[in-house]
């Protein structure tokens, strides 16, 4: 592989000395951009984008080269992997993702196979992988990512997107051992499917648990957790003679932060929800730390923008184990030039912290 020119991300993830504090953020490859917008319809739309190594390949560019920015993140979906299992998946115009035949029984969770290969179903994503570290030629690290199997199940039972999750809790509550089987074999399909993204090039596999914040903290800890615990289990954690750093990220989780730390991960990623001081004194330098401006904040004036950095700068203070990014992703109406003042302001503030 090319030898990587730039490895401030993955230095601050082992939180070893950086010059700067790295940045890059949730979905930088999106709407947002212009360049994003133009591929995706030459793609004809979002599945035929997420399934050409090529243009994914072209449009998790995109925000290296408009943005600077320190990492790049695999452009593809989390559904792909139940779809992979076997379920019919559709993204309607202006609609979200659904699943129109959910699952309602056990009958329905033992017909779904465990991803034990992902070369196979999921080949695409493990070319788009190879593609991507190809044409990055070492400019900055790419990072691979998956859905917490809590996520995933929250999808594949609701059918789609949900405001109040009542079929995939009413699961969860009445039918326990269901929903266990459920997450079993979506834990170790992601676990498989992180391992091939890693064999692929990926050099830093992130977990998304977007809707563990919908639990208290018993169901948390039953239904979400142990299950990335699972798969924090079964990672490879070294490729090309380097640590592939793993990270979770839990919206809504900031209450669980020391049981997050003890999965063995190397760094958490915070919501908008906690100052990031209090996250550090909580989990002390047992992790890195990834975060966490609000998204809404790319809507205020650039300065305001800079004054936002330096707060949550210096709210983390000296030392390393910091790489910024929002407390969730980038949302399609923010103007570009926000997103470049963002990534502008944090290069130029944080040098003052590593020095």
């Amino acid at each position: 592989m090319t030898e990587l020119k730039n490895d401030l991300f993955l230095r601050a993830c082992l939180r070893q000395d950086v010059e700067r504090t790295p940045v890059w953020m949730m979905r930088q490859a999106g709407r947002y951009l212009a360049e994003y917008r133009a591929t995706r319809a030459r793609a004809g739309g979002f599945l035929n984008l997420c399934r050409s190594p090529e243009l994914c390949s072209e449009v998790t560019l995109q925000p290296i080269d408009i943005l600077d920015a320190d990492a790049a993140i695999l452009f593809s979906d989390i559904l792909v992997v139940p779809e992979a299992m076997g379920m019919e998946l559709t993204f309607g115009v202006g609609e979200g993702p659904k699943f129109p035949d959910p699952i309602t029984c056990r009958a329905d969770v033992e017909k779904l196979p465990v991803l034990d290969d992902p070369t196979k179903e999921l080949g695409y994503v493990m070319d788009a992988v190879s593609t991507i570290r190809r044409d990055l030629n070492g400019r900055v690290p790419l990072i691979g990512f998956a859905g917490s199997p809590w996520t995933l199940a929250t999808y594949m039972v609701e059918g789609g997107g949900s405001k109040n999750f009542s079929k995939v809790k009413a699961m969860a509550f009445n039918d326990p051992e269901t929903m266990h089987l459920l997450l079993e074999k979506l834990a170790d399909s992601v676990a498989a499917y992180l391992n091939g993204q890693i064999a692929s090039g990926a050099q830093a596999v992130q977990i998304f648990d977007t809707w563990g914040g919908i639990l208290n903290t018993r169901d948390y800890k039953e239904f979400s957790l142990q299950y990335m615990q699972r798969i924090v289990s079964q990672l490879t954690r070294e490729h090309d003679g380097r640590k592939v750093p793993v990270i979770l990220y839990s919206k809504g989780g900031m209450g669980w932060l020391e049981a997050m730390a003890d999965t063995g991960c190397d760094v958490l990623g915070l919501d908008w929800s906690i100052d990031i001081d209090e996250a550090k004194a909580r989990v002390g330098d047992r992790v890195a730390l990834q975060g966490n401006m609000d998204p809404t904040m790319l809507y205020a004036k650039p300065e305001r923008i800079r004054a936002e950095v330096k707060d949550i700068l210096a709210k983390f203070g000296h030392g390393n184990g910091h790489v910024f990014n929002l407390g969730h992703g980038i949302t399609p109406d923010v103007p570009p030039e926000h997103a470049i003042e963002f990534f502008k302001a944090v290069r130029e503030e944080s040098v003052q912290y590593h020095k």
